[in-house]
């Protein structure tokens, strides 16, 4: 699977967990030079807080277009700390 956005491949990996139509791609498979942490977080009430990332290619920004649980409930343990996106970031095979 692949995530892209502004024309970059910003996460690549064989395999992600999908939840409610997500795909969570593993924190190894993202390219880190292309997410800063942001201050925005939500919550869930069954996989817990989640966490987000801004996303910056070739100079244009994708505010919180990445979110991740790095301290999820127990029922979503599988995802902790993988990334999924929105926001006009394209997943393909």
């Amino acid at each position: 699977m692949k995530a892209l956005w502004n024309n970059k491949m910003i996460a690549e990996t064989k395999e992600t967990v999908i939840i409610e139509n997500n795909h969570y791609f593993p924190p190894e498979a993202i390219n880190e030079k292309y997410f800063k942490r942001s201050a925005t977080h939500t919550s869930c009430p069954w996989k817990g807080e989640a966490s987000y990332y801004t996303i910056e290619v070739d100079g244009k920004t994708n505010k919180d277009a990445a979110w991740y649980y790095p301290d999820p409930k127990p029922a979503a343990d599988a995802i902790k700390n993988h990334v999924a996106f929105w926001k006009g970031v394209i997943i393909k095979k």
